[in-house]
């Protein structure tokens, strides 16, 4: 456990809490947070999340430019449905750059569980992107990939992000929940 890494808890603990509560503010901490994170992770030599870091940056700006087209004048985000043409190709994208990753991965260079990485990392992303486009079901897509996050950290030890992890899996539920009873709000909220 290092100093980075404690900060980086702290900070990414934040940032996933600000989701869910689907705060504008969220953008700007998740952001700091994955700074931290791709340098811990390039420590331990976990370079896919350490790329997947790079990439998270970008969809964060991305997010935070479409959040602000979905900002009530309540100022809480709007949620989105999820189409299931889009649910089936997102999960589609999401295996076929696992594989491709993690075939780079695996042969190129000297990453630790290419596999593993590779496949968290690229359905990550795909959860970022349902994130930002304020889709609930994006929630339980990070509970699938953050429960396997731990495990992955624990074999890694690292303590604290497995630590993190697991609790970003209980507030990705708590997400869930407030983002579904948000979508049914605004069913029913003139337009």
């Amino acid at each position: 456990m290092s100093p980075l890494e404690i900060v980086a808890v702290v900070v990414s603990f934040a940032g996933i809490w600000l989701t869910a509560r689907r705060r504008m503010l969220c953008w700007p901490v998740n952001l700091l947070a994955c700074a931290l994170y791709a340098k811990l992770f390039l420590d331990v030599r976990l370079y896919a999340d350490m790329v997947l870091q790079g990439a998270f940056g970008i969809a964060i700006l991305y997010g935070w430019l479409a959040w602000l087209r979905g900002v009530r004048d309540s100022g809480v985000v709007a949620v989105a449905p999820l189409p299931a043409r889009q649910a089936v190709a997102g999960l589609a994208i999401g295996a076929i750059a696992a594989a491709s990753f993690g075939w780079l991965t695996s042969r190129y260079t000297d990453a630790a569980l290419p596999w593993m990485d590779a496949t968290l990392s690229s359905f990550s992303l795909v959860a970022q992107y349902w994130t930002a486009r304020r889709h609930a079901e994006s929630w339980l897509l990070w509970i699938i990939v953050d429960v396997t996050y731990v495990g992955m950290f624990i074999v890694k030890a690292l303590w604290l992000t497995a630590g993190l992890y697991a609790a970003i899996t209980l507030l990705a539920v708590l997400g869930y929940r407030q983002w579904r009873r948000g979508a049914r709000r605004g069913r029913h909220a003139p337009a």
